[in-house]
């Protein structure tokens, strides 16, 4: 894999940035990486928030679904990714299950 050094967020254009279009144009218009970007907050020397967003979906195949099923443990594997990160990440990713789960009782499929 080719080292590169990426751009921090604060240097993109204010339109690119995650937090930023969210609150333009609202969370449904950002990617998998800019939502997961934003809940991780910052990045690394040399990797900007984006970069290890992409990171932790891409070894999770892709998928937020892919990242639910991965455990704490394998997340931190990911360089930079310490306690604080994998702790947000897993709390909204338990947020996302209690939500989609009373979405399926209220509609009773559950």
């Amino acid at each position: 894999m080719q080292n590169k050094i990426s751009k921090k967020i604060k240097e993109l254009p204010e339109d690119e940035r995650p937090r930023e279009k969210l609150l333009k144009y609202g969370a449904d218009r950002l990617s998998d990486t800019e939502l997961l970007a934003i809940l991780l907050r910052t990045g690394t020397k040399g990797k900007s928030a984006i970069d290890m967003a992409e990171e932790i979906l891409r070894s999770a195949g892709g998928t937020f679904k892919g990242l639910a099923g991965k455990d704490i443990d394998e997340i931190t594997k990911t360089p930079g990714i310490k306690n604080a990160k994998v702790i947000t990440v897993a709390a909204a990713l338990e947020i996302s299950r209690r939500v989609s789960k009373q979405v399926l009782k209220d509609k009773g499929i559950i």
